[in-house]
């Protein structure tokens, strides 16, 4: 799956120079890489909370690989370098998605749907796709509600943290 985006580098626009990002399957010799791209995401979500301890940034990479040996990683590559992830397991018919990252410098660009579609066609089978953020992630909310993702639930983890989780159910389910 490829998808042609316009990016930044450094805080400079590269202009109408198109690039390709390659979404593929993840495997264990990219758990350093998303580990340090995850941490790089989520520091903006750290920010918007005052929370360094998300678990985005304290998981460790042994955390990581028992993750990635049970669950569906997908990575977005530009060339050699790892510009975002995803990853999801099935549970009864649903979907589980988690931890949608884009590199800071490629967000808004239409990484993070090309992503969230790659995923939701990995799993043919399931009967709805959940995932979950922050309430204060209004970015994050707006991307998923285009991607026809409802709220359904608030649960509160913390005095200054409370998840929104959204669901979608596949056409014809």
């Amino acid at each position: 799956m490829r998808l042609a985006i316009h990016g930044r580098q450094s805080g400079q626009a590269l202009g109408l120079m198109a690039m390709d990002a390659e979404i593929q399957r993840a495997g264990v010799s990219d758990a350093p890489s998303i580990l340090a791209l995850q941490r790089l995401a989520y520091e903006s979500e750290a920010r918007i909370y005052n929370d360094w301890s998300l678990p985005p940034l304290t998981q460790t990479l042994d955390q990581l690989m028992t993750e990635l040996a049970a669950s569906h990683f997908l990575k977005a590559m530009l060339g050699d370098a790892l510009v975002g992830s995803v990853r999801a397991r099935l549970a009864g018919g649903s979907c589980e998605i988690g931890r949608l990252i884009v590199h800071p410098d490629f967000q808004r660009r239409g990484l993070g749907g090309l992503l969230m579609a790659a995923i939701e066609q990995a799993f043919p089978a399931a009967d709805r796709f959940e995932l979950f953020t922050g309430s204060l992630s209004v970015g994050n909310i707006r991307l998923y509600q285009s991607l026809g993702y409802r709220q359904t639930r608030l649960h509160q983890v913390s005095a200054r943290v409370t998840l929104v989780y959204m669901e979608k159910r596949p056409h014809g389910a």
